[in-house]
């Protein structure tokens, strides 16, 4: 991905630092920022929860009516809020024309998730006729290996990330007993180099190169959920295609996140979910894409009516006309209310581009990068004084919008004093920030200035 155009977070702050003649770690630098943000009004597409209704604030440390600082978007998006609208348009459908909404409205629930493809395939870069919008993430990992994962005497392990999200470590060790294959042999797994967080590109080339003749599949994650880092994923498709093997990634992480290019990338298949930070809602509509070269190749193994092409669905002859590539790997049709949440966030997504969109994450990620650096840095001469190390890689191509924090002090104690001032960040054992405003990054930072003190 080329990012050569992007100016260097640390540059623009400094720059407008200058301009203002104050400290670039001066609040005055965020405001200006924050003025000048061209995409600042949509902000105001989104409910923003306020901090007095966040169960574990002290509502006697903030101001009530404030809206907190939202970290939390890697868990759960907040709430677009054209949402309530979209599902009282269908609620009322249903209630006055009831089987016939079927086939009329702006949203007819025949073609439901139709209505809304092209919008998911320019945000992950594919053509309409390669992603589908059906189940949730992990019914969609499954439905696609149960295609892909062909095993074979000489080719029949398949490779991920050691530290996987759980669900991708199940579905594989799933897969895997499913085909009657030893575990220990089967699932290879690449970790860091001893004393490093992250994975380096060149191992994981190195490792494709050594064991691709073996490697069925390769299946990493876009952006790793615990570290933050962006795998190269144009790199990795080919090395794994060079080698034979087929190459699919779990965009959970990803998508939404960052400029994604599937279809020019020659990605094998994809799947993700929406509620993260395509904010469609706890359990939201998942989406699923395979590559138009598979379109006559790749069959399901498992079929539904859903499949079956539109124009003789209807008809209930039982004879199938299966849908090229992934539209037939549907199965059911998809809750029309599923389809409205993820409708509306989709449209605030089709306000703006992910080009934009990603420039500004860099800013905004660099900008806290920034400021941890300098009123936390671990180089420090004072033994006492707290510091708190980023394990997200620093280059810009290598990360999403998340920065991971390990902090010398204990994270419970810093995410209980967080949680209490109405910041809502995400709780697994360590704390995962996510940027939405640039004031934000300054106030997160004067809150852990106060909590480490």
């Amino acid at each position: 991905m080329d990012l050569s155009s992007y100016a260097s977070p640390a540059a623009i702050i400094e720059t407008v630092a200058s301009q203002l003649a104050c400290s670039p770690v001066d609040k005055e630098v965020a405001v200006q920022l924050d003025e000048e943000d061209e995409l600042k009004h949509l902000r105001a597409c989104f409910h923003i929860p306020r901090v007095k209704d966040l169960p574990p604030t002290n509502l006697a440390l903030v101001h009530k009516n404030e809206t907190c600082v939202y970290f939390a978007g890697n868990s759960l998006g907040l709430q677009p809020k054209k949402v309530k609208t979209y599902l009282d348009e269908e609620l009322d459908k249903w209630a006055k024309l009831g089987v016939h909404g079927h086939f009329t409205g702006k949203r007819p629930w025949a073609l439901g998730d139709e209505c809304i493809v092209e919008l998911v395939a320019d945000i992950v870069g594919a053509h309409k006729e390669e992603v589908a919008l059906m189940n949730g993430l992990t019914v969609n990992l499954h439905l696609l290996m149960l295609s892909f994962f062909k095993p074979t005497a000489d080719r029949y392990k398949i490779l991920l990330e050691a530290k996987a999200f759980p669900s991708d470590h199940y579905a594989v060790e799933s897969q895997l007993q499913f085909h009657g294959l030893d575990m220990e042999s089967s699932m290879l797994m690449i970790e860091p180099q001893e004393g490093e967080e992250t994975l380096r590109t060149e191992d994981i080339l190195a490792v494709i190169e050594k064991e691709g003749d073996s490697i069925a599949i390769i299946l990493f994650s876009g952006v790793q959920y615990y570290t933050g880092q962006l795998f190269d994923i144009p790199r990795i498709t080919k090395a794994g295609q060079e080698k034979g093997c087929f190459v699919g990634f779990d965009l959970a992480h990803a998508v939404g996140n960052v400029e994604l290019h599937l279809h020019e990338w020659g990605v094998d298949f994809a799947c993700w979910c929406s509620y993260k930070y395509l904010n469609s809602g706890a359990g939201g509509l998942a989406g699923a894409f395979i590559h138009e070269k598979h379109s006559q190749t790749v069959k399901p193994t498992l079929v539904g009516w859903w499949g079956h092409d539109f124009k003789t669905r209807f008809l209930m002859e039982n004879k199938l006309q299966l849908s090229p590539g992934i539209n037939g790997f549907r199965l059911s049709n998809p809750s029309i209310l599923l389809v409205c949440a993820l409708h509306a966030s989709l449209e605030v997504f089709g306000q703006t581009t992910m080009k934009l969109l990603r420039r500004k994450s860099i800013l905004l990620t660099g900008y806290l990068e920034y400021l941890i650096k300098h009123y936390y840095s671990e180089d420090t001469n004072d033994p006492e004084q707290p510091f708190v190390r980023i394990i997200t890689p620093s280059q810009i191509e290598e990360r999403g919008c998340q920065l991971t924090l390990v902090f010398s002090v204990p994270i419970k104690d810093i995410f209980k004093e967080l949680e209490k001032r109405g910041v809502a960040v995400s709780n697994q054992g360590f704390a995962l920030l996510y940027l939405t405003k640039i004031v934000g990054c300054v106030i997160i930072l004067e809150l852990l200035l106060f909590t480490a003190a």
